[in-house]
């Protein structure tokens, strides 16, 4: 039987795992954490439970292809509800705009609070999934560094099609031009911060990205996110997947131009593949280090970081929902902070999730349970302590002068979590959340390819590697290194 091993149970890693099994090759899984799940992971702050990283929940399809693949029911593992709201968003001059599913609603809601007509968003998400429906195929299903896998009748009409994508202006500039209501703009443009980018430099393919979430909608899991990573694990188990959790890869054994196993320790176990799904940073400085690195492709621009609280709030809020954002009043100024001068804005946006407003045995009764996000700069030896403590003093002062509330009062529980520590769990080089940012109009290509082109049985998924960051996309990184193998 042939042999694969997969170093990190990353949610990609997981996927890869599952994937390689249904290829019929016995998975060996390592990894460093003594919990799976990578950054989609949990812990517990007294009576409070708070999902570790992502917060968002977009086209679950991906994760139930998976166990579809292995011929069983989904729901047994993994269930999960539709958002009637997708978010709701909040301005210091008073405006708030909730962001409803259901499609007709969201529109009279633009129109009510923001005095945009619904044709002038209707157009602009036609144009957004017309941009989706052709771009996905080349830049988001198969490998943009195989040449073979460009001669397609999809990725010929991709192609042709360029000037539709709009790479030749930002995001920003895209956004402005064809809804022009400040508001609504910023709204559009904050879909930068899911690949970790700025709306001023990402190309303007990137409202494609608002399509995907305003076509197949957000959701939660019932279990919190951690479920996702969760049963994919326990299915796993049950296809006869091996997972040595706590346990530390040291060395990618190469021979002849050929990976051939890992070490750990000084044990040395041979496979007939070897997939990473550890940020390619540290697979190369850790594990290949007799090999000489891709320096273009990892001397690029890390994508952004961010300031995490986690905090048992004794207060239910019935304002807010699962997501919720309040805006900066220069947003342009916040990003030229993050990644020209390497450091938070002195006036910037804070996201804040509460999944107790959708699993209420995350946070004990009369309370919620507060994922308090701030985007910053990667780790660059900025003095961290310094920083979170006056982004939580800022924090605080804007969210009391918001909702009109002492919230410093309201805290019971908190934990902190900055870019040197995202590192320190997740391995993400520089604790940058998305690997390479994408604030260039080649950035798809120049993310690290699923393969080794020098390597031979070397593969690569996650969020750091083709096609990016998120869950989606890493499921997606996934599918296309496993399909590469043979």
């Amino acid at each position: 039987m042939k042999t694969a091993i997969v170093i990190g149970a990353g949610i990609g890693g997981i996927a890869a795992a599952l994937r390689l099994s249904k290829k019929g090759y016995q998975v060996t899984v390592f990894e460093s954490n003594k919990y799976p799940g990578g950054k989609l992971s949990a812990f517990s702050l007294g009576h409070y439970r708070f999902d570790a990283g992502p917060s968002l929940f977009t086209m679950p399809h991906y994760v139930n292809e998976l166990f579809e693949l292995h011929n069983e029911k989904a729901s047994d593992f993994f269930t999960y509800q539709k958002k009637k709201i997708a978010c709701k968003y909040f301005w210091e001059d008073h405006t708030q705009v909730t962001a409803y599913a259901n499609p007709k609603l969201f529109l009279e809601e633009i129109q009510n609070k923001l005095g945009v007509k619904p044709e002038v968003l209707e157009k602009y998400l036609k144009r957004a999934k017309k941009k989706f429906d052709l771009a996905a195929p080349l830049f988001l299903e198969q490998s943009l560094h195989k040449f073979n896998g460009f001669l397609n009748i999809k990725t010929l009409r991709a192609l042709i099609n360029l000037r539709l994508y709009e790479i030749n202006q930002n995001l920003h500039s895209v956004n402005a031009a064809q809804l022009k209501e400040p508001h609504l703009v910023q709204m559009y443009d904050r879909y930068a911060t899911y690949n970790g980018s700025s709306p001023y430099q990402t190309p303007g393919i990137m409202t494609l990205v608002q399509h995907l979430e305003q076509e197949y909608g957000t959701f939660v899991p019932d279990g919190g996110m951690e479920q996702i990573s969760r049963s994919l694990f326990e299915l796993a188990k049950k296809k006869g997947i091996t997972f040595h959790l706590g346990q530390r890869v040291n060395q990618i054994l190469v021979e002849n131009g050929k990976a051939t196993g890992v070490k750990i320790k000084d044990q040395t176990l041979l496979a007939d593949i070897v997939l990473s799904n550890m940020d390619v940073f540290p697979t190369y400085k850790n594990l290949l280090k007799e090999i000489q690195p891709p320096k273009r492709i990892l001397a690029q621009e890390s994508s952004s970081s961010a300031v995490i609280f986690y905090w048992g709030v004794k207060r239910i809020f019935d304002q807010l929902d699962l997501h919720n954002i309040f805006f900066s009043q220069d947003y342009k100024a916040e990003f030229e902070a993050i990644f020209n001068r390497k450091n938070p804005s002195d006036d910037f946006t804070v996201y804040v999730n509460i999944t107790s407003k959708d699993v209420p045995t995350d946070a004990p009764n009369g309370g919620e349970n507060w994922f308090v996000m701030i985007n910053t700069p990667a780790d660059y030896g900025q003095d961290w302590d310094q920083i979170k403590n006056e982004l939580k003093e800022k924090t605080i002062t804007k969210l009391n002068r918001i909702l009109k509330v002492d919230l410093k009062a309201l805290i019971q529980e908190e934990e902190v979590l900055t870019p040197p520590l995202i590192e320190q769990k997740t391995s993400s080089h520089l604790g940058a959340l998305y690997g390479s940012s994408s604030n260039d109009k080649i950035a798809a290509f120049l993310r690290h390819p699923n393969f080794s082109s020098k390597i031979k049985n070397l593969y690569f998924c996650g969020g750091s590697v083709h096609p990016g960051g998120g869950i989606p996309l890493c499921l997606l990184s996934a599918k296309i290194a496993t399909d590469l193998i043979p």
